[in-house]
């Protein structure tokens, strides 16, 4: 992205916060996020395992979103990929131009900056750089810069066993088999996106959006960031500026768990904003089910509870994606356009 000392109208995000919507700090004990730790899920104690799993179930019901801790991913696996997002948004605008896309989620390589979003007619550009790779079932990189690709696969590799270890675990918390959740997405044929953001300092950050409010269209999504903040989560009416531990995933639930789950875990409405001073750079992880899955409350939990499902007719997750785009002019999820009336 090109250096801007001014905001000209086309960043101007046209979705203003409503005044009501304070934004308070994650350092708040009262608006502290949970926190996982990831290793217990996989403990011999039975103690241990069980307390874990009850943190985990109220996390997913009452958040949506949670910190991971003692993941197993070294230090430098994750040091290594931030740095080679870097180095790739700072190869010139010639090389990068290789690459350009974002047009369609499909595409498997594929980076943009002044990304196009409308809402009520009124279209307006984020104030962000990205990339976009599909790494799974099949993984594609840019061949450049020097030492990405092994960054990212190796990145990718790790991240998705911690993510594999999650899914049992979610599916204990909803008194399922571990691997129930896995075999309603189609795990092992799962759609996996990589993406990699940079949101560079703006002089006005209060009139312009990193990424506007949404929810996730995925099963769920792993995030780690530099040490510059920008992610704000929404929770009983307030913006929570979320400022992350070192070295942790911070997990939010997509829709698709939403519709797994019968709306019993929510997927959450969150954002990115932008300051004037640092480079935010984040690397998300977006995991869906196979494209051609369709996605439909687990059976058990319908009858345990004794419902109907809240969704209308599946649809393959693919045409779910492809809702995104017709759902961006009200920023809405597409939940929104397939949920029962």
């Amino acid at each position: 992205m090109d250096a801007i000392s001014s905001i000209t109208s086309k960043y101007e995000f046209a979705v203003k916060p409503s005044p009501d919507e304070e934004v308070v700090d994650s350092n708040d004990s009262e608006y502290s996020i949970p926190t996982i730790d990831i290793s217990l899920l996989t403990s011999d104690n039975l103690d241990q395992r069980s307390k874990i799993l009850h943190e985990l179930h109220k996390a997913c019901e009452e958040w949506g979103f949670f910190s991971l801790i003692n993941h197993g991913i070294s230090d430098i696996v994750m040091k290594k990929m931030v740095e080679a997002i870097e180095k790739f948004f700072n190869m010139s605008e010639e090389e990068k131009k290789e690459f350009e896309g974002c047009k369609d989620v499909l595409e498997p390589i594929s980076c943009g900056s002044n990304f196009n979003c409308n809402t009520m007619g009124k279209q307006f550009l984020l104030w962000r750089e990205t990339i976009r790779l599909i790494v799974h079932p099949q993984f594609h990189s840019p061949y450049k810069p020097l030492g990405f690709s092994e960054a990212a696969e190796e990145y990718c590799k790790r991240t998705r066993e911690v993510c594999g270890v999650l899914m049992r675990g979610i599916s204990e918390t909803l008194g399922l088999e571990s691997n129930c959740l896995e075999k309603a997405t189609n795990w092992d044929e799962g759609f996996e996106l990589l993406c990699g953001n940079k949101y560079p300092p703006c002089p006005n950050p209060d009139q312009v959006i990193g990424l506007p409010p949404h929810t996730d269209p995925t099963i769920m999504n792993f995030l780690t960031q530099n040490d510059v903040v920008g992610l704000q989560i929404f929770r009983q009416g307030k913006w929570i500026h979320f400022k992350a531990i070192p070295n942790t995933i911070i997990v939010s639930l997509g829709d698709q768990m939403q519709i797994l789950t019968n709306e019993l875990y929510k997927s959450v409405k969150h954002r990115a904003v932008v300051n004037n001073k640092s480079t935010r750079i984040s690397i998300v992880s977006a995991y869906g089910p196979r494209l051609e899955s369709k996605v439909v409350p687990i059976p058990e939990l319908l009858e345990a509870k004794g419902q109907n499902s809240a969704y209308g007719p599946p649809i393959p997750y693919k045409d779910y994606l492809a809702l995104l785009r017709s759902s961006h002019a009200s920023l809405k999820s597409p939940l929104h356009i397939i949920r029962l009336k």
